[in-house]
């Protein structure tokens, strides 16, 4: 691999970086979002390219105005909704997707740290955030990691890592879960959640152990990869995610479709609710690999080796 060196540049408003390789902006970080409080705001990556500059994420779409690219979130949390929108409630009255006043937010607290490399290859970021819950209580005392690495012009590949440790500063244990946990069979999304562009319903779901389609959602694996053609413009991308790791005793299973639309998404709850007692923290691990090209299982399945976690 012939690494291609990356630039990180932060706005004058402080509200956002920009990582760029070889004259392309690949990755905006907006760490102050201006979002409404019915969106859980929180911060997330997107604009989202390839190295050649094409689209691979989603912002505001019709259906979930919620959904921005990639970013972390929590669907079911002790009550409150770090997700956006309705939440599921499941029994009567009020069965299903309902309104409430339970959005949580995320809010940036500062940089720990940003490192760049020596040969300028890799681009790490250190941030601190708070977990407000919908009570103005701090819930969570987080360290997020992103890495951006891995770029390679010749190839048309980068990777992005996200680790993050999510401390419980709440006087009572918090219960983690999805709208599954809750009663919704196959609706197991929560945690580091990417939504695909529009152009990519219905495209190809490719995972680890030869799942293909529909049969990758709810189960556990490796990695897990959507690879869809443009809009607008000619050719195809393929994202190929990796489930990682999580300290909590629960699995990560992937909540990955391409239709109603395209996501990939390593929960930490999918079906089995994680208890965080005070003061306890969970680790989770995830890696993010942009492919500038539509690829096959046959050629996948070498690059799924080279980036393994």
């Amino acid at each position: 691999m012939s690494e291609t060196p990356l630039r990180i540049e932060h706005d004058a408003a402080g509200t956002q970086f920009v990582v760029s390789a070889a004259g392309v902006d690949l990755a905006t970080y907006v760490y102050r979002p201006n979002t409404p409080l019915e969106e859980s705001p929180k911060p997330y990556v997107y604009p989202l390219k390839t190295l050649s500059g094409a689209p691979v994420g989603v912002y505001r779409p019709w259906d979930h105005r919620w959904h921005k690219g990639l970013q972390m979130t929590w669907s079911h949390l002790s009550g409150d909704n770090f997700w956006g929108g309705p939440t599921f409630k499941a029994g009567a009255p009020g069965h299903g997707y309902v309104w409430r006043e339970n959005h949580g937010h995320q809010v940036h607290r500062a940089f720990d740290r940003q490192d760049v490399s020596d040969s300028g290859s890799e681009v790490s970021v250190v941030q601190g955030l708070d977990w407000i819950a919908s009570s103005d209580e701090v819930w969570i005392d987080e360290t997020r990691t992103l890495r951006f690495h891995g770029a390679d012009t010749d190839d048309g590949v980068w990777a992005l890592d996200f680790t993050t440790d999510l401390t419980n500063v709440h006087h009572e244990p918090l219960e983690m879960g999805s709208p599954t946990t809750h009663g919704r069979a196959n609706a197991g999304y929560t945690g580091l959640f990417w939504r695909g562009p529009r152009a990519w319903t219905g495209a190809d779901v490719i995972a680890d152990g030869g799942q293909e389609g529909d049969a990758v959602m709810g189960t556990q694996g490796a990695w897990a990869a959507i690879t869809g053609e443009h809009d607008e413009i000619d050719g195809g991308a393929t994202v190929l995610a990796y489930a990682g790791t999580t300290t909590a005793a629960a699995p990560l299973k992937w909540f990955a479709r391409s239709s109603a639309f395209a996501c990939l998404n390593p929960s930490p709850a999918f079906d089995t609710e994680i208890k965080l007692e005070p003061g306890e923290s969970l680790s989770l691990s995830h890696r993010f690999v942009f492919i500038d090209r539509m690829v096959d299982r046959a050629e996948l399945e070498p690059i799924a080796q080279e980036f393994a976690l």
